[in-house]
Order: structure tokens, then sequence, then C-alpha cells
């Protein structure tokens, strides 16, 4: 049982990375995309931003499914105030996501952003995220 645990977990942490790639990546991919004019680079950007969407999309949903089989290995866990916490920063991380999809529409149907610099800030969010989780994960402060 403890081999199967620590498989699922170094999965779980693989996936993780995954996903927080793509998140730390993609709004920077919109700033480039909002700073162009050419309509062929317009539409490699979109391009790009669909496809690492979708791979970021895809470490999520394996980073998800590999916590809940962590969870349903030892249900202990999910009573701890800690997991709690971060449950409450996945949550905000999913809605950082979906922000993201938006994000990718709006810039497919729009010729001019003009919210670069809001742009630059929200590049900046997943790290809160990442820190926080990743401090609950290991310190288990409570």
């Amino acid at each position: 049982m403890a081999s199967y645990y620590i498989w699922l977990k170094a999965l779980h942490i693989v996936f993780m990375v995954t996903w927080f790639a793509g998140l730390f990546y993609l709004p920077r991919l919109f700033i480039y995309h909002g700073q162009t004019a050419d309509p062929e680079s317009r539409k490699r950007f979109t391009f790009m931003e669909r496809r690492l969407f979708a791979i970021m999309t895809l470490g999520a949903i394996l980073t998800g499914l590999l916590g809940i089989l962590l969870v349903g290995a030892n249900p202990a866990v999910a009573e701890t105030g800690w997991f709690m916490a971060k449950l409450a920063l996945l949550l905000g991380l999913v809605i950082y996501h979906y922000r993201c999809w938006l994000w990718i529409r709006r810039l497919q149907d729009t010729n001019e952003i003009q919210e670069s610099k809001w742009l630059r800030g929200f590049n900046e969010i997943p790290t809160v995220f990442l820190i926080g989780i990743v401090l609950l994960a290991v310190v288990k402060p409570f």
C-alpha cells in the first residue's frame, strides 16, 4: 500500500507541474497576442493558446483525479485544516483556469486589447496559488 501511495503522490506532483507550467506561460501568450496587429501572428497565437490550454487542462484533470485517489487511499487527510485550506486554494486555481479560457475566447474575437498592464498582473496570480498550495502540503501548519 505504501509504495502505491508514493507513486500516486509522485504522479500527482508531475501533473501539477504540467498544469502550473501552462498557467505560468499562457497569460504571457495573452500579452504577446494582445500586442500584435498582424493577422497571421494573431492566428498563430490563438492556435498556441488553444493547444497550451488543452495540455494544461489535461494536467489539471489528472492532478485532480490523482488527488482524489490519494484522499481515497488516506481518507483521514480530508479532515485536516491544511487540506481544507488547500482545497480552497484549488478552487481559486480552477476559477483562474476558467478565466484563462475566457481570455482565449476574447483574444480570438477582438483585434485590440487595451489591458496589457492588467494581464501582466494576472500573469502573477498562479505564483500565489503555487506558494500557498506547496506550503500547505509540505508544512501542514494546521
